[in-house]
Formats: structure tokens, sequence, C-alpha cells
């Protein structure tokens, strides 16, 4: 029987704080992930647990270590609030059986949420959510006396395995001047700490810690990144590089104040490690991002493989086979070399590590990609609309006739199911444009809440945008 209020969703349960999101509920997550470890871990591994900025995180976190405690599970919990990156990493050194992070990372300020770590350093895979899950409301067997709970600092070891993996020399010799926003998220002054150490000059915005994220949602997206752009401005910044609420996503802003979407800083990242590094394995990516990582990868004789939306099917790759590295639309990129997991403020170091090794700013990074690999422009917009009117525009969408079908105009090429609904369309623009980008547009409703995405690549931002109030149009029956 599903818990009523309690569901795990791609990557954790989130809920409304103080609606849904009490410490009740939270303890009957807790008690769940307990009873999993029971069953299928070493429950004498012990469990990690981490808290970001969010309102009550702190003692959130305390209730649940208090419940594993209480079921013989050693806890060790966070002294101070942790990004989700570093709470992944130290539930993979210390080989605990897993980890609970307590975030909704890229949430409004209301939300909270509680995150599912694997022993293996990343989420947890959707066999072991959907085990937990049957756990909800069940008893957990109680131990004669409560295990310990330990205190302890996930960030030294965290910081050190960044820190090995970026070049900081080259990027301390460089001579670029950055802008950083954590958007008074688990970053805090983590980058700015790095980067004042070893003595690059740079700005930071938002670096402290305030659970309202007043104005924002901490999500490195438009419009909530526009202060970054801004900054960089009016600094003189060559790149702004931006962490969303638990610092596992990436957002950054050119020097010309621009947003660089995620998909823009896969590209990037993609491209400087194929010529540059030469690491082996195969790159993944979601269903709902830049086709430009296919161009990448067939330049480089690289396997691309796309799977569904959510890092959880990155992190099942590389628990699989030799990935390069994986992500998703969100900002979410993950190297396997260094954890199976999203990590925003690594990927940070990473773009300025980029940046000083070509020799360019960010802006002309993705201004050569676009003149490489052909224009691809993106989009996305949320609509906050009925479940049954999502479900229906859904049901609409698949039913759509491919061939005799055309949404902004352009007639509808072929039909693809992986995850939502996405077509390819037959873009006049395209035949103008040299390697012209390949023009789609998705469909995607929400599993967890009465939420419908819809995401598109064209060649040009008009046509983005065009595509995104076609799309609209479609999906609310007008």
């Amino acid at each position: 029987m599903p818990h009523p209020q309690i569901k795990f969703g791609t990557d954790g349960w989130r809920g409304v704080i103080a609606d849904d999101f009490t410490f009740a509920n939270v303890r009957t997550a807790a008690a769940a992930i307990a009873s999993y470890i029971h069953a299928e871990e070493d429950p004498t591994k012990g469990l990690c647990i981490g808290y970001d900025t969010r309102f009550g995180s702190r003692a959130f976190a305390q209730a649940c270590a208090e419940v594993a405690s209480s079921t013989g599970i050693p806890v060790f919990l966070a002294n101070d609030i942790t990004p989700t990156p570093a709470l992944s990493f130290g539930v993979r050194e210390r080989k605990a059986a897993g980890g609970i992070m307590i975030t909704s990372s890229h949430n409004p300020a209301q939300w909270n949420g509680v995150k599912y770590k694997a022993w293996y350093g990343g989420s947890g895979k959707p066999s072991i959510i959907a085990a937990i899950e049957t756990y909800l409301g069940k008893p957990v067997p109680q131990a004669a006396t409560p295990a310990p709970i330990e205190t302890v600092d996930f960030l030294p070891s965290y910081l050190a395995a960044i820190e090995y993996f970026a070049d900081l020399d080259l990027i301390a010799k460089s001579g670029f001047k950055f802008a950083i926003d954590s958007m008074y998220g688990a970053g805090r002054t983590i980058l700015s700490d790095i980067f004042t150490r070893i003595g690059v000059d740079h700005v930071q915005i938002r670096g402290n810690v305030d659970p309202l994220f007043p104005g924002i949602n901490p999500e490195p997206i438009e419009p909530h990144i526009r202060a970054l752009g801004e900054a960089c401005v009016a600094h003189k910044c060559h790149a702004g590089l931006c962490t969303d609420g638990d610092a596992d996503r990436i957002g950054a802003t050119d020097e010309h104040g621009n947003f660089v979407d995620p998909h823009k800083i896969f590209s990037v990242l993609l491209a400087w490690v194929l010529k540059r590094k030469g690491w082996p394995g195969a790159v993944t990516r979601a269903f709902n991002t830049t086709k430009m990582l296919d161009r990448i990868c067939a330049k480089y004789n690289r396997e691309l493989i796309e799977h569904g939306i959510g890092f959880k099917f990155v992190c099942d790759y590389m628990l699989e086979r030799e990935i390069l590295m994986g992500g998703e639309e969100s900002g979410g990129i993950g190297f396997q070399r260094h954890l199976p997991e999203r990590d925003g403020l690594l990927n940070a170091l990473l773009l300025a590590n980029v940046m000083a090794d070509e020799k360019k700013t960010l802006g002309q990074l993705v201004a050569d990609l676009q003149a490489e690999y052909g224009e691809h422009h993106y989009g996305r917009i949320d609509l906050h609309i009925p479940d049954a009117i999502k479900n229906a525009a859904i049901a609409k969408a698949r039913a759509l006739p491919v061939g005799d079908t055309s949404i902004a105009g352009m007639p509808v090429l072929r039909q693809e199911t992986l995850d939502g609904v996405k077509f390819y369309l037959d873009n006049p623009e395209a035949k103008t444009k040299p390697n012209a980008a390949e023009t789609w547009i998705l469909f995607r409703a929400s599993g967890t809440e009465p939420l419908m995405r819809i995401y598109t690549e064209s060649t040009s931002p008009e046509n983005v945008q065009k595509l995104l109030a076609s799309g609209r149009a479609f999906a609310l029956g007008e």
C-alpha cells in the first residue's frame, strides 16, 4: 500500500514544509530507509546523513539520525551544511551502507526533501527506491540500545578530491576573473575559498545562508541566474559560475552576462575532455538534452547512449560499464572517475579549467562550439496544470499521426516515446543554415506533481520561442 503523502520520485521524496513535509513524515521516510538497510545492506556499516541550507534541514537530519540509530544503525551526521556531492563522496569513502541528504535541491523555499544515496556514492537506483517505498509506514525493528550518532565533517576529503581532479595551478595562472553564485545554497563560500587560496581574482554573490532564497528559486537557470550575469558585467569577469541549492547542479553566464545553459556547459566540458584528456568510456545523455552532444561524440568516434530523464539513469550506466561522463538537462553532470553522481562544484572548477587550458572566455568557448557543430538553441517551459489536463495532453500527443500533422507550422517527421513524447520536425530554417541543428519538441508529464514540461531545440532563439508557444497552446488545448 503506497503511503498517501510520501512518494519517492527520480531522486527521493520532496514535499512542502509543514504541509506534507513534517517531522512525522520525515521519520516515516527514515524508518523505511532503515528497514531497507537492515533487509538489503549491512547495517553495521552505518548511514551518512547530510543537510542543506533550507528551513529546518538540520533538525530534519537529526530526526533521521535518531530513527536510524534507534534501529541499531550507526550514524555519521554532518557537523554543518553539506553539499549533496560531498555527502555522496562521504558514503563511498566510508564504505557506508547508504546516505540520507535533507534537501529539495532547486525547488522553491517552501519545499524540502529526503534524497537517498546508495553505498556506491550516487542516487539510489530505481530498484532500490522501489524497495524503500515498500517499507513506508511499516513497523521498523528497534535495537536494545541505540547505535552511536557520530558528528563528522564530510568536506575536507571531498574538497581534496575535486581539487585534485581539476588543474588548480593552470586556473591560477590563467589571469581570468570569475563571478561565483551559490544561490544561498550549500555551495556557500566553497569555490570562493578555493579561488582565494590559489590567488584567482573573483567576486561572490549570494554566498550567505538564507533559507528564504529571496527573490529566486535556487535553480541555476533563467530568470534566477540573472544577478550572476549582472555581476559578471559589472565586475568585468570572464565567466560566472553558479551552483544550485544543494550544489550538485551547475549553471553559468558568459562575460557579457548571457545565460550559458546546461547543454552548452555539458558540450564545452565534453569537447574539452575528448580533445585534451582522451579518457575512455561512452557518453550518456538524457532524452531531453541537446543533440550537439551526439555531434561531438561522432567527431571523436565515441559511443553516445541516450536514456530516460533523471540522473539515476546515468548512475545505472556508470555502475554497469565504463562511462566517461553523463548528464541531464537541468545541469546535473557527472564523471565516473570521480563519483556516479552530479557535482556542481567540480563542474564549476572544470569550466574554469577549460577556459585556462584553451585561453578563452566562456563566451568564446560557446561561440566556437556553435561554429563547429552548428547552432543549437534550447528552451523549456514548465506548465503547472491539473493532472487531468496534463494527462490528456500527453494522451493527445501520443495519438498525433506522424506525416500529416505540424507543430508551429513545421511538419512532424517522427515521434519518439523513450520518456515523454518527442516530435522531430521539418524546419524550413534548417535548409538555410550550415550544419543546422535538428528541430524537436518534447512533452513530458511529472510523475510526482501537477506539472508538465515542454522542451525544445532548434536553429534559432526565435524558433525556440515559437515552438514553446505552440507547445503550450497544444498542451492547454487552445
